[in-house]
């Protein structure tokens, strides 16, 4: 269809607008979208549009009851490994991290060329700067607050973790979940922009028929605002090369070896045997 001809039948649609989508609304509140992420059009909340009862207490209950991401951060809050007093990924983490960014800073440094070695140690210096906004809390917890990224600083660790050991064999389907996971937000990103590329195409600059910018707000909705699991996209930014991963201890290997209703048996079978050994 060419623009012309849809300017012919375009009249007919107003004041109708994709605004309108309850199905769409409802499934942003279920993945986890928040309000404070989204643009207002004609400064307006996203609820304006729906009047009658069943579609308000519908949307009332998408944002009401946990979402996807809400379940999706609880899960990972509880990675085994995480316990500061058993496997303390996070701490071994954090040393393994110091440990690659001298060496990389060891290496900026033997740069011979002056101007090249300024501005190697120049670029590995905002790289540890970037590691240092997540060792610190308080960093973390502000980009949380200006909407940069999503999940708890447990959440993050979990992630992080999952990432680093997804060749063990508890971990292999939670990282295929992260992977999933940011599948379902590049695909909405995707049928997003291929919203605003045909409305670019028919419209132009026009005003939509809901009285938006049209081309010009949807463009706004590209963007990581919207992305629910921007973290996992950005965990990329925080791995380490294989050989500065921390070396799981027998104990965490096996853990991660079975499920953990797996290891229970195995501990209460080994318990049993030891109170069936007749003393000597």
């Amino acid at each position: 269809m060419t623009p012309l001809d849809f300017m012919d039948f375009r009249g007919y649609l107003a004041p109708a607008s994709g605004f309108q989508s309850l199905q769409f609304r409802l499934l942003e509140n279920r993945l986890g979208l928040k309000d404070e992420n989204r643009i207002k059009y004609n400064q307006q909340h996203y609820k304006h549009v729906f009047n009658d009862a069943e579609s308000m207490k519908a949307l009332d209950d998408s944002t009401s009851e946990p979402s996807l991401m809400d379940v999706v951060q609880r899960w990972l809050e509880r990675t085994p490994g995480l316990e500061e007093n058993g496997f303390n990924f996070w701490g071994k983490y954090a040393d393994a991290v110091k440990l690659w960014m001298a060496d990389c800073m060891q290496v900026a440094q033997q740069e011979t060329d002056e101007t090249l070695r300024e501005h190697l140690v120049a670029e590995q210096q905002k790289t540890e700067d970037s590691f240092l906004t997540i060792f610190d809390k308080k960093y973390h917890d502000q980009f949380v607050e200006r909407g940069e990224r999503r999940l708890s600083h447990k959440a993050l660790q979990g992630a992080l973790m999952i990432s680093l050991y997804r060749d063990e064999p508890r971990f292999n389907q939670p990282f295929t979940m992260l992977s999933l996971l940011m599948d379902i937000d590049s695909m909405m990103t995707k049928w997003r922009y291929n919203h605003v590329m045909l409305v670019q195409r028919q419209l132009g600059s026009k005003t939509g028929t809901g009285g938006s910018s049209g081309y010009q707000y949807l463009r706004s909705t590209v963007s990581d605002r919207y992305k629910v699991f921007l973290d996992l996209f950005n965990m990329s930014t925080f791995l380490v090369p294989r050989k500065y991963i921390p070396e799981l201890s027998a104990e965490m290997k096996f853990r991660l070896s079975v499920m953990e209703e797996s290891l229970d048996l195995h501990l209460r079978v080994n318990l049993m045997k030891t109170s069936d050994t007749p003393e000597k």
